[in-house]
């Protein structure tokens, strides 16, 4: 069994732009921005020791002041809409000392406390014993699936056996990633070579992409539901 560094570090990558949803981080959702939704857990929670905020909005974070939060300015080279994820987190890993990170989005306003830290545990749990090198959200389906045209892919349309008897499938949907820096330098993934699919359900994962998204969203507050 090996030996592991117990230091979590979170990242949250932070942008200024959008492209469906003109400036989503930073608008208000009920009665903070949305950013602050995901950012107030995370501070919240005590095994997290760091909270990375990879920017190219340094001056929104100006009233920023957790002893937790390291805010760092995206160089030019990864700024843009095109530019892949594990581009920025590369650079975020090889300016940070620690070994478990716990990767999410600000777009995520609903994902739960006890998810993360749950996910964290199960995470330091199955990568002592190398069951895995990662942990990545998933949410599980078991529905009839189509291709593009519009053929069967996981079922026979001609024997309709019940849509709990189906085969699982599971959507990554972007809630979170949890990795070593190890892992992450083997293939430049958040997620590695021995993944685990961690399962949440459909409205805490609601992540906000589309306008669509975002009035969803907006329902939610202000109906009170319990997330």
């Amino acid at each position: 069994m090996k030996k592991q560094n117990s230091k979590v570090v979170a990242l949250l990558p932070i942008k200024l732009n959008s492209e469906r949803v003109p400036g989503k981080n930073f608008k208000t959702l009920g009665s903070k921005p949305l950013y602050k939704w995901i950012l107030d857990k995370l501070i919240s929670i005590d095994i997290i020791d760091k909270i990375i905020i990879n920017t190219d909005a340094i001056e929104k974070f100006n009233n920023i002041n957790s002893s937790k939060i390291v805010i760092r300015k995206r160089i030019n080279e990864i700024c843009g809409n095109d530019v892949s994820m594990n581009l920025v987190i590369k650079d975020d890993l090889m300016n940070t000392e620690g070994e478990i990170f716990f990767m999410t989005h600000a777009t995520n306003p609903f994902l739960k406390k006890k998810t993360i830290i749950d996910s964290i545990k199960e995470f330091k749990k199955k990568n002592l014993t190398n069951f895995a090198d990662s942990i990545f959200s998933v949410t599980k389906f078991q529905s009839r699936f189509y291709n593009k045209d519009c053929e069967p892919i996981n079922h026979d349309p001609s024997k309709l056996i019940k849509t709990q008897d189906l085969e699982i499938w599971y959507e990554e949907n972007s809630s979170f990633y949890i990795f070593t820096k190890k892992s992450f330098k083997l293939n430049n993934s958040r997620i590695g070579m021995k993944p685990f699919p961690y399962i949440t359900d459909k409205l805490e994962s609601l992540d906000i992409d589309t306008i669509n998204d975002w009035k969803l969203a907006e329902t939610i507050v202000k109906s009170n539901i319990r997330i």
